[in-house]
């Protein structure tokens, strides 16, 4: 693991009062084009899912490349695209971009990703999700927040920094800008093998993460990894008259619902043998705070056992994210004889992600009522991260985020899943990696009306733009092996 400290100098940007001013004044002073560009990169719809126009997630490659194009500060900039998994098939477009570091100065690896989640039915969006829209000191639209905002936090931040410091930096910077992080990022682990020379880098800044709220930053220590697959549930050869047989015949929507509830108890705490939970200690968050922030309707109750944050961030959970089945409007008076889902889990820090579908393959077989056959397919793993909170990169992220937004930053866990981290690890064991965000609990990141609170924005960039000041300042810490 990398340790170590850096010397302070005359010239340390850490104890320059007059640089973090400038940083402040500068990246104020851009916040106008840094939200336009941004609403730029909004305007392209880069959904990566397979259904959808491959060439917009191009287009938006591009636009990227030429934001990175335009610092004038990288020896090259390109675009590249992977193969999935080793085999033919060519992942989606990412932008990779290098700096080498010269003096003795560390390298920085600033990663986000382009692509974002489909917008679902335009009509759940109060504006529609392509086109940019601010209101009451937000920018709404799909990717605003997850994640062109981290984009552009990197575009930005460097902007701040060359124009106070001036281009002609030491620090080494590379910027890896993927292209499919919300389609599993098919093609990452071939990525980090192929391009391993150009992204090595002592400090890895993953932008695609949140902050406690829009007032106080949050540095991300523990992530939930996911299984995700497909069940198909059949009880029939065909469909049959539902008066004729029901009562005796069991249809798949029985079964599928029957089966389903064992995965959880009473209290809605997921009920699968062989999934984990991390013990964890949880600042306060109660209720009412829950309430406020997920939209929980009235009169309905929170799930789960334990603190509510534990439950997010180090508890298992699982949700049907999707059923195929006959809609309301073309219901006719039949069984069902095959229904599918799409189940997702979330599973805790520490727990194998090959094991916890292991369980979960065990639990639904085990319990198939009326000896529905079933059937398992497409399954994505994916591994939870927990940081190692040691390092010096950590305390040197942690004193930006408190100079920028003048709040101490909050440690926190993360309920969802990064799954490539793990992949970033393997690669560059001796990496320190911070996961940071320029969301807030109200982003509503994958829904409708997502969106991006503009201060957050402006502390975000700025406290990547101190961050990286003080690294351009400070020794590439020694190795102990």
């Amino acid at each position: 693991m990398t340790t170590g400290t850096t010397t302070e100098s005359t010239q340390d940007p850490r104890n320059d009062q007059e640089v973090l001013d400038r940083l402040r004044e500068s990246v104020a002073g851009a916040l106008p084009s840094s939200i336009a560009d941004l609403s730029a990169l909004v305007r392209i719809p880069s959904v990566s899912w397979s259904a959808f126009d491959a060439a917009e997630v191009a287009r938006s490659a591009e636009a990227v490349a030429e934001l990175a194009r335009g610092l004038g500060v990288f020896d090259e900039v390109s675009v590249r695209r992977s193969a999935i998994d080793g085999g033919s098939e060519l992942g989606q477009p990412a932008v990779l971009a290098r700096r080498e570091p010269r003096n003795g100065r560390p390298t920085v690896l600033l990663y986000a990703h382009h692509d974002v989640q489909p917008p679902g039915s335009d009509d759940r969006w109060d504006s529609p999700p392509f086109e940019p829209t601010v209101r009451d000191g937000r920018i709404y639209g799909r990717g605003a927040a997850d994640d062109k905002a981290g984009v552009m936090s990197h575009i930005a931040a460097i902007r701040a920094v060359t124009e106070v410091l001036g281009s002609d930096l030491d620090l080494g910077i590379v910027l890896f800008i993927e292209g499919e992080e919300e389609f599993g990022s098919r093609s990452f682990g071939s990525f980090l093998e192929e391009h391993r020379d150009t992204l090595a880098a002592d400090v890895i800044v993953v932008a695609d993460s949140d902050n406690w709220d829009e007032r106080t930053p949050a540095l991300t220590i523990g992530l939930r990894g996911n299984v995700t697959f497909r069940l198909r549930v059949k009880t029939l050869d065909h469909a049959s008259h539902s008066g004729m047989l029901g009562g005796a015949v069991p249809d798949a929507m029985l079964a599928t619902v029957t089966l389903l509830a064992t995965l959880w108890d009473a209290d809605g705490s997921v009920a699968v043998d062989g999934l984990t939970s991390h013990d964890a200690v949880t600042p306060e968050f109660d209720e009412a705070q829950l309430r406020a922030e997920s939209g929980l309707s009235e009169g309905v109750s929170p799930i789960g056992r334990g603190s509510i944050l534990s439950r997010i961030w180090s508890q298992p959970a699982i949700t049907v994210t999707g059923i195929d089945a006959p809609s309301v409007a073309n219901a006719s008076n039949t069984l069902i004889p095959e229904v599918s889902v799409r189940i997702s889990a979330r599973i805790a820090p520490g727990q194998d992600p090959a094991e916890a579908y292991r369980a979960l393959e065990a639990h639904l077989l085990a319990n198939s009522p009326f000896g529905a056959q079933l059937t398992i397919d497409e399954v994505d793993q994916g591994s939870p991260f927990l940081v190692d909170t040691s390092g010096w990169a950590v305390a040197e992220a942690k004193r930006a985020m408190a100079d920028a937004w003048e709040v101490e930053p909050v440690e926190t866990g993360v309920g969802g899943s990064i799954p490539f981290i793990a992949d970033l690890v393997r690669v560059f064991p001796d990496a320190q990696i911070l996961v940071t965000g320029v969301e807030d609990p109200h982003s509503r990141a994958h829904s409708p009306n997502e969106s991006l609170h503009l201060g957050v924005f402006q502390k975000a960039i700025l406290t990547e733009a101190v961050l990286l000041a003080r690294l351009a300042a400070a020794p590439r810490p020694s190795s102990d092996v």
